[in-house]
């Protein structure tokens, strides 16, 4: 019986249907694994070309540092020691007795963070003229009034800090992190915040919006100043004999040489080593408080 032209009409919609459906499975099937390798071709180009713009941007500024070391060096040094260092310490061998010295470089270490002013050539000073004995206990005398007052004194103007604190969110964060746990938490925070680049002038002062109790922050910050302080009368003692065979009348033997060339490298490792795993504990903190829940300092802890 031959089919009504209704009958072929509906044939030739499902045929025409049928090849539009293979047609789009046609398409799904093979496009889709091109789309993903695309993408992938594409992520792994733009990961080229960001450690091709990382390495460009590191040379460059690797240039730069060595152009402005080479300069310092050249030109800086010299002028350092002519205008400054010499005169510092033939003041010092002149003008006053080492007590006195002594009391006055304590009172500079203890002032200078009160007015956010980086108490480094102090300690450089202390070093210097003292030694490692006597001058690590100046510093260490120093460093710990200057932590205190700043501390007390925050305590008065707490609700202007805590306003100014607003302003700079990812900073008052890391701060508030130093408040919280426990008193054993509380102090290696402060202990990883002082031996951090984090400015410890400013968190002397900004501590005091945060749960921080007393103790852990004394402490706390008396073992992360430790380290610092060694730091500092060592380049200090190296300075001075620089100086002392530079515009003295002293020669350093091939041993002198080779100690201090070793002292040097071990220092200045162990100051990036201690640099690098505060700063990456802290932000290991930070990054654990962020999966936890971010927390802003909105209202002040109560006392």
């Amino acid at each position: 019986m031959p089919d009504s032209p209704g009958s072929g009409e509906g044939n030739a919609e499902s045929s025409g249907q049928l090849k539009e459906d293979n047609e789009y499975v046609r398409l799904v099937i093979n496009d889709h694994p091109n789309s993903g390798e695309s993408n992938s071709s594409l992520t792994q180009e733009h990961i080229r070309r960001s450690s091709l713009t990382w390495w460009i941007k590191a040379t460059i500024w690797c240039v730069l540092s060595l152009i402005v070391l080479l300069s310092f060096v050249k030109w800086g040094v010299p002028f350092l020691f002519e205008k400054v260092l010499i005169p510092i310490l033939q003041w010092e061998a002149t003008a006053f007795g080492r007590p006195v010295l002594a009391l006055v470089l304590v009172a500079s270490l203890a002032l200078f963070p009160v007015f956010l002013i980086p108490s480094g050539p102090s300690m450089w000073l202390a070093g210097m003229i003292f030694g490692y004995g006597l001058g690590f206990v100046i510093i260490m005398a120093g460093t710990t009034i200057g932590m205190v007052l700043p501390y007390l004194i925050g305590l008065l103007f707490r609700d202007r800090i805590h306003q100014w604190l607003k302003r700079w969110p990812q900073k008052a964060e890391m701060i508030r992190l130093a408040g919280e746990g426990s008193l054993l938490h509380q102090f290696q925070v402060v202990a990883l915040f002082r031996v951090s680049p984090f400015p410890y002038t400013i968190f002397n002062y900004a501590v005091v919006v945060t749960k921080m109790r007393f103790w852990p922050y004394f402490w706390g910050s008396i073992a992360g100043m430790i380290p610092e302080s060694f730091i500092y009368i060592y380049s200090g003692r190296l300075i001075r004999t620089f100086a002392d065979v530079q515009y003295g009348n002293h020669h350093l033997t091939t041993v002198e040489i080779i100690y201090n060339v070793i002292s040097l490298i071990i220092t200045i490792t162990i100051t990036v080593i201690f640099t690098i795993y505060a700063k990456r504990a802290l932000n290991n903190l930070t990054g654990a408080e962020e999966t936890s829940g971010s927390h802003e300092m909105e209202k002040l802890p109560s006392t």
